[in-house]
């Protein structure tokens, strides 16, 4: 299975809450049939965040891709195809960092590990 991460599941990571937070996660990413995905905008969204004063993930902006590295997650740029291509059907969301989340789980035949109840029934999702 091709799991991409979404932005909560990155920051309990980097906070290394994981499993405090979300168990069946941990669970699935410790599966050795399981390929965990990080999407480079989720690491935009944290940036923001950040920024703004209204986020602490636990590590440094800088530290966070190598160490979910490290953690066996692999980094998924932006690439044209995912910012051109709808997550049919229409997501609930308005969200445009959750629109690209599943964009990006369409072009690359992932599913979106994700609790959030506007994504959680959407095709792509992974229900947890």
């Amino acid at each position: 299975m091709r799991v991409l991460l979404d932005t909560h599941m990155v920051i309990a990571i980097a906070q290394r809450k994981l499993t405090e937070r979300f168990p069946r996660v941990e669970q699935l990413l410790s599966d050795d049939a399981t390929s965990g995905f990080v999407s480079v905008a989720s690491l935009w969204e944290i940036a923001i965040k950040m920024r703004l004063g209204k986020l602490q993930p636990g590590l440094p902006l800088e530290a966070i891709p190598a160490y979910l590295r490290e953690t066996g997650l692999t980094i998924l740029p932006v690439d044209v195809p995912h910012v051109i291509t709808a997550a049919d059907p229409e997501p609930e969301t308005r969200d445009p960092f959750d629109r690209l989340l599943l964009a990006q789980c369409k072009v690359e035949g992932l599913q979106l590990a994700t609790v959030d109840r506007l994504l959680i029934d959407h095709p792509l999702a992974l229900r947890l």
